[in-house]
C-alpha cells in the first residue's frame, strides 16, 4: 500500500567538480530529481534507497537526510492511492535528501533522460519549488563541508549532533 508521505533525493557528485543530476519524466516535459512514494511501513529513509534504486538503479551507499521539507497536495497521487488513506488527507510531507552517485545511472521507464549539471544550471531546468529548495540546502551543505575538509564525516557529524542535540 502507497503511505501516504513522498521522498526526494539529489544525486550529486564531487568529482571532476560538484554537479548535481536532473532527471527528465517521460510521461511531462520537466526534470526533477528521484521522487517517489513510501510503501507498506517504510521509514522515508527506507524508500529513499528503494527509489533511488528502483528510477536510476544506483545503490547508495550514503544517503544525507536534509532540513528542507515541503507539503505537496494529496491529489498529485493517483486515486487508486489516496482511496485507501484517511479521507481528511490533503497535503502530504516530502522528506529529502542527497546521495553521492558513484555509479553509472540506468533509468527507469519514469525517465527518459539525465544531465549533470552544476548547480547554477540545475536550479533553472527544476520545475517544482521544493525541488529548488533542497538543492539550495545540498548545496550550501556540501560547499561548507568540501571547505573544511572531509566533507562526509563533517556532515555526518554535524547530522548526528542535530539529531541528539
Amino acid at each position: 500500500m502507497r503511505a501516504p508521505f513522498q521522498i526526494l533525493a539529489i544525486p550529486y557528485r564531487l568529482k571532476p567538480n560538484l554537479q548535481y543530476c536532473v532527471l527528465h519524466r517521460s510521461d511531462i516535459d520537466q526534470y526533477q530529481f528521484v521522487a517517489g512514494g513510501g510503501e507498506d511501513d517504510e521509514k522515508p529513509i527506507e524508500a529513499t534507497a528503494r527509489e533511488i534504486y528502483e528510477e536510476t538503479s544506483v545503490k547508495a551507499g550514503h544517503i544525507l537526510p536534509l532540513t528542507s521539507m515541503a507539503y505537496i497536495p494529496a491529489n498529485v497521487i493517483s486515486k487508486k492511492h489516496r482511496d485507501l488513506w484517511s479521507h481528511d488527507t490533503i497535503v502530504i510531507p516530502e522528506y529529502t535528501f542527497g546521495f553521492e552517485c558513484g555509479s553509472k545511472i540506468v533509468l527507469s521507464s519514469e525517465h527518459n533522460g539525465f544531465e549533470w549539471l552544476t548547480y547554477d544550471e540545475a536550479i533553472t531546468r527544476l520545475t517544482w519549488d521544493s525541488n529548488k529548495t533542497a538543492l539550495y540546502e545540498l548545496n550550501c551543505r556540501l560547499l561548507e563541508a568540501c571547505q573544511i575538509g572531509d566533507w562526509r564525516e563533517n556532515y555526518v557529524r554535524n547530522i548526528k549532533s542535530e539529531v541528539s542535540g
